[in-house]
């Protein structure tokens, strides 16, 4: 099964909780067992796992990931938005859960993030279930 999830961010740089999206994706599939690839079809998106509980730790993500790769640094690239390939490039596309009795295997803190770099925007997130 795979589902096509819209995300529509509000800021340059946001760091979105998409958990209870991807939840409900799994809820409607009724798969109990198996695994659950979330991927992010964009080069100025990304996609991870962190703490969900505290947005100090989302914020603290975004400040020292503009320090390391700042907006303007003489880049190549002519559409100004060399940055935001670069962070997605660091972050990756994609990440891939367990699921147990339907549920999504993610330690007590943790949450799914779409990561914008680029935005404001609307996005896609592509959900793919496999059954197992």
């Amino acid at each position: 099964m795979m589902k096509e999830l819209r995300v529509k961010t509000s800021s340059r740089v946001e760091l979105l909780d998409i958990t209870h999206l991807v939840e409900k994706a799994i809820s409607e599939a009724k798969i109990k067992f198996g695994l659950c690839t979330v991927y992010v079809p964009h080069t100025t998106a990304a996609v991870t796992i962190n703490e969900n509980a505290d947005p100090s730790v989302r914020r603290d993500i975004i400040t020292e990931l503009n320090k390391v790769i700042p907006f303007d640094d003489n880049y190549s690239h002519m559409e100004g938005n060399a940055a935001a390939h670069i962070k997605s490039s660091i972050i990756g596309s994609s990440e891939t859960l367990l699921l147990d009795g339907g549920s999504l295997v993610l330690g007590t803190w943790q949450g799914i993030f779409f990561c914008e770099f680029d935005g404001p925007r609307t996005r896609k997130v592509i959900v793919k279930l496999i059954e197992g």
